[in-house]
């Protein structure tokens, strides 16, 4: 029999990529944001330590934690554009898709495994959990214009995001439910280990899951991908040259460089409060039980999740009012005095307030970032190249911004001194947007 292929801009193929969304969305939420940052401190918590032996010293669990994210978005940042430049001069897309998906959903499985006593592997499944959901995130979106017209492009766009909300909220109530009435699940304690934790485990090897089992209806539609045509030369290159070239497009830029100089800095505290906030939620707040600690911290995602849709449609109001820049001025000058009130946070109540602050600008500062980026390229310019060179910059911004974040909870013992350092990012961002010219310059 032979099979059907859907057409570019058919509603079968427009549903199988955004249905990529529900199914890898569950590790950003469950995995980065929500579970796995109470299992990690709770590892800590039983066994009575704050450090650990690891790589030839001692080292706090924050650090620990951030600088494992770093290492993970070197690789990310290398092995995306790399990726890039292979499949699309061999046409296949979809394999590379396949490959960091798996790897991804593997890893979350293999953090059921995550153990003080085994740190090397748990802190790898932890890596390459990262990179196989930000590699295969990058490739299917990088799978838009080929499967969506223009005019349907921010229609299924915004139709992924809601499919990866609901998705990932979903598996996430469940979740919580395992770890708060484990019993229910038939998830008792054993070998001296707590039930919940054990619960916690499950969710890690759900999510592995739900992100194989629902991928599939993606792989069944999109195609491999496109094969360029013409000579192929410096394949495995490819994609670093792409980048060389628009650096060096961007010096004819004033308008687009300016802006991309700003969005790299303030970008850093953005992604690095996305990765870090549950760690210091987990670790500075006075929760008092481990229940309540558990269950407080799943409910500030939450709010930060629906608070963050908000978010984006008041913010994308006031650019519409206001002007883009003008706009990202003031949410940048609301994302200091957030990280100055982050600083003196110390009950639940004080945490949901703040949770529910970053939401508020969290989906708004994203949304509007890459938009005012797309209405700032030049007309006739190669958009995916300048998109994979923002990506790229963006990856490099969470590398140094976690890092930072890293050695300065190192230094000072506190994750809180880190928080009033994300908030010089976010003014000197502000103060570089002024400068962006309000029409495009060319030099």
């Amino acid at each position: 029999m032979v099979k059907t292929i859907a057409l570019k801009g058919s509603k079968k193929l427009l549903n199988a990529w955004a249905f990529y969304d529900w199914a890898n969305s569950v590790y950003s939420l469950v995995i980065s944001s929500a579970v796995f940052p109470i299992f990690y401190g709770a590892l800590f918590r039983v066994a009575g330590i704050e450090k650990v032996s690891v790589f030839g010293g001692e080292i706090a669990r924050a650090p620990l934690i951030s600088y494992t994210t770093s290492a993970a978005f070197v690789c990310i940042a290398v092995v995306t554009p790399l990726v890039s430049g292979v499949a699309d001069y061999l046409g296949n897309k979809k394999i590379f898709l396949k490959f960091f998906c798996y790897l991804g959903a593997v890893s979350c499985i293999g953090l059921y495994w995550f153990s003080l006593e085994h740190i090397y592997l748990g802190l790898a499944c932890y890596f390459f959990g990262l990179v196989g959901f930000w590699v295969s995130f990058a490739i299917n979106n990088s799978y838009l214009p080929d499967i969506a017209y223009p005019e349907q492009q921010d229609a299924v766009s915004a139709k992924g995001f809601s499919l990866g909300y609901i998705g990932s909220v979903i598996l996430l109530v469940f979740n919580l439910a395992m770890v708060m009435k484990p019993e229910v699940f038939g998830i008792t304690d054993a070998g001296g280990e707590a039930a919940e934790i054990k619960a916690m485990k499950y969710s890690f090897v759900t999510v592995g899951i739900w992100w194989v089992v629902f991928s599939q209806y993606t792989f069944a539609h999109l195609p491999q991908g496109n094969k360029r045509k013409g000579e192929r030369k410096n394949v495995v290159l490819n994609g670093f040259k792409e980048l060389q070239g628009v650096w060096k497009e961007l010096g004819n830029q004033i308008q687009l460089k300016r802006y991309l100089g700003a969005f790299f800095v303030y970008s850093m505290a953005v992604q690095t409060i996305m990765l870090i906030a549950t760690y210091f939620g987990e670790e500075e707040i006075d929760w008092g039980t481990d229940n309540e600690r558990t269950t407080g911290l799943i409910v500030s995602i939450l709010v930060i999740q629906v608070v963050a849709i908000l978010g984006a449609t008041v913010t994308a109001k006031a650019s519409e009012r206001f002007g883009n820049i003008k706009t990202l001025i003031v949410v940048n000058v609301f994302w200091v005095l957030l990280c100055i009130y982050a600083y003196f946070v110390i009950t639940p109540t004080d945490f949901y307030i703040a949770a529910g602050l970053v939401g508020l600008v969290m989906g708004g500062i994203q949304a509007l970032s890459r938009s005012t980026y797309s209405k700032f390229l030049p007309d006739t310019t190669d958009t995916t190249s300048f998109f994979s060179f923002y990506d790229v910059s963006e990856k490099i911004g969470i590398v140094i911004g976690t890092l930072m974040y890293g050695l300065i909870a190192q230094l000072t013992g506190s994750m809180r001194s880190s928080t009033i350092f994300l908030g010089l990012f976010f003014l000197v961002g502000a103060y570089l947007l002024t400068r962006v010219p309000k029409q495009p310059t060319q030099m």
